[in-house]
């Protein structure tokens, strides 16, 4: 099972953003940061399960509630970071999910919307916030650390279960954005990272994680830990790690927390 190791200290007055840090992946993050030292700013779009995790992340950090996908909340995000905390040193860009229920699916079945509508979800609104934190860095002259959410199935397709072209489209230009950005703000020491997870449980997977073949199979897919889907909390290393100055020559890279997703076959199974 997950060993979350000892990592006190390593964020100790880093200053943060995570969007979309208030359930999930996000939420697991920012336990982590704060628990490393942090100092931390959490965005998320639901009212209600905003106050209940200012509630609970308590003093060190900011909860504010608005939409990653409209422009102006990454720049607000970073703006509250920097009167509050008086600077910005990582962000950690999670925002984003399934568009299946938008009209995403197999190429030959997508609507317009849907392609529309999942590209902005997972691609737009990462543009926004990795733009607001590089202009803040750049104006600093403190370099800093982004962090961006992927996917392997933004590089390993699954074609049996997770057939949604616009995502995967989406995951994978997540790569190429923010290899291009490591390359170019190098020299001014902002970092691009990209997290790509395999099967998760969180509020996205709810669909895989009720079906029982899907279960199967990532059994054989995911087959580290005993073949089991993973928990948020397995990202949590990783996030800390890349978001420190332990990653300070570190650029440009896609770590894959998988649970060998992306070097296992899988065995679909067949139906009843």
């Amino acid at each position: 099972m997950h060993n979350p190791g000892n990592r006190a200290g390593l964020l100790a007055g880093k200053r943060i953003v995570i969007m979309g840090g208030t359930a999930g992946l996000g939420l697991s993050a920012a336990r982590a940061v704060l628990a490393a030292g942090a100092r931390l700013v959490v965005v998320g779009r639901n009212a209600e399960t905003a106050a209940q995790v200012r509630l609970e992340l308590g003093p060190d950090a900011l909860v504010l509630t608005a939409d990653a996908n409209e422009p102006a909340t990454a720049a607000a995000a970073v703006a509250e970071c920097v009167r509050a905390y008086g600077g910005l040193d990582g962000l950690y860009h999670v925002a984003g999910g399934s568009g299946r229920r938008m009209g995403d699916g197999p190429l030959h079945e997508i609507t317009d919307a849907g392609w529309d509508a999942t590209l902005q979800l997972n691609l737009g609104s990462l543009f926004y916030s990795n733009r607001a934190a590089a202009r803040q860095m750049l104006a600093q002259g403190t370099g800093g650390a982004v962090l961006n959410m992927g996917s392997v199935l933004g590089f390993s397709p699954a074609p049996g279960f997770f057939t949604t072209h616009a995502y995967a489209a989406a995951k994978s230009a997540v790569i190429g954005f923010t290899q291009s950005c490591a390359a170019y703000y190098a020299p001014q020491g902002i970092r691009f990272n990209v997290l790509a997870p395999g099967l998760v449980d969180t509020p996205m997977a709810r669909r895989a994680a009720a079906d029982a073949r899907i279960q199967a199979y990532i059994h054989t897919k995911q087959p580290l830990g005993g073949g089991r889907i993973g928990q948020p909390g397995d990202l949590d290393a990783a996030v800390v790690y890349f978001l420190s100055d332990a990653a300070a020559f570190t650029t440009g890279q896609v770590l894959a927390v998988d649970g060998g997703w992306s070097v296992s076959e899988g065995q679909i199974p067949p139906h009843p």
